[in-house]
């Protein structure tokens, strides 16, 4: 889409149509007293947008009423990445002022702006905010933050985002939804490696503060028969890769600790003593067994007898 054809007095509406048809909805005011001219280019690559952006000096915005008048769509995550000119983003209070060769992290479901105060080209990413895998509190730590090619990964994300979005329309769909999920990766690294940088006491204390919420969601929800890994992620606003992923250094998968738990809840009631002892199959069901032969087979497994003979031994250990 350009301007070329377009009507002088027309060239700015024209433009914010544009952008906000390709994008997301955003006002564009060019800088007062000067003519404006903008050129949009944008591909699909799997579930990454990407969309070449030259144009002159204007002002872009994302406001709460443009917000809450757009139709709830899945949130998206914005990475510039700055070819020529200059760019000032602002978004939850930062100010990030991005050279060529660098790039910006932003997040389109909160008001931002950002002022191209020069004729500038630029390379935008637009992609599923989920697909990150990174909690959303972090993402919001990080929304607004420069990165230059000299910081971290910076220097492997950069040249990786530019060559893609120079060649986005030669590749075939199954190499592009790869390429996708390279996108995706490296920037779940990079806002890792920046919220371990505002983090004092660094990314393994987060983890450990969401594994120890994690751990306790479960203990919370063990006799919902809908407890998995998907609705834990989804509780906690985070991807199940990420869920698995923080769980690797624990030395047990996600759906292994639900099982865990709910049989030590099993054999803690049936070692209870009382006249009106509930049935073997009355508790499995209260901690969330549906099936009572694979409740059995997992209790012996895991304890070495039956849950009858668990309740025989423990009542007479009892007594």
């Amino acid at each position: 889409m350009t301007t070329a054809s377009v009507p002088d007095d027309e060239k700015a509406a024209f433009w914010n149509r544009a952008m906000s048809r390709t994008l997301v909805p955003v006002e564009v005011v060019p800088r007062a007293g000067r003519s404006f001219e903008g050129h949009l280019a944008s591909h699909r690559l799997g579930y990454v947008r990407i969309s070449t952006l030259e144009a002159d000096a204007a002002r872009i915005s994302r406001t709460s009423a443009l917000i809450a008048r757009t139709p709830r769509t899945e949130p998206q995550v914005g990475v510039g990445v700055q070819v020529s000119g200059r760019a000032v983003l602002e978004q939850d209070g930062r100010r990030a002022e991005v050279s060529a060769g660098g790039l910006v992290l932003y997040d389109t479901t909160r008001p931002y702006s950002v002022d191209y105060p020069e004729r500038f080209r630029t390379h935008l990413f637009h992609l599923p905010r989920r697909l990150l895998g990174v909690p959303e509190r972090e993402l919001q730590q990080v929304a607004g933050t420069a990165v230059s090619p000299a910081e971290g990964c910076g220097s492997v994300l950069l040249p990786f985002l530019s060559t893609l979005a120079a060649s986005a329309d030669s590749y075939s769909a199954p190499v592009g939804d790869r390429l996708a999920g390279s996108v995706a990766d490296l920037l779940s690294t990079l806002v890792a490696q920046l919220t371990a940088d505002r983090t004092a006491d660094g990314p393994r204390a987060a983890n450990d503060h969401l594994v120890r919420r994690v751990r306790e969601h479960i203990d919370r929800h063990l006799c919902d028969t809908e407890l998995s890994p998907e609705t834990i992620a989804r509780a906690h606003h985070i991807s199940v890769r990420y869920l698995h992923r923080l769980f690797e250094r624990e030395g047990v998968t996600v759906s292994r600790l639900i099982q865990q738990r709910r049989l030590d809840a099993c054999a803690q009631e049936l070692g209870r003593r009382g006249r009106a002892a509930p049935t073997v199959s009355a508790v499995a069901q209260r901690w969330g067994f549906v099936n009572p032969a694979h409740f059995s087979r997992a209790f012996r497994a895991a304890y070495g007898v039956s849950p009858r003979e668990w309740r025989a031994l423990r009542t007479t250990d009892a007594g």
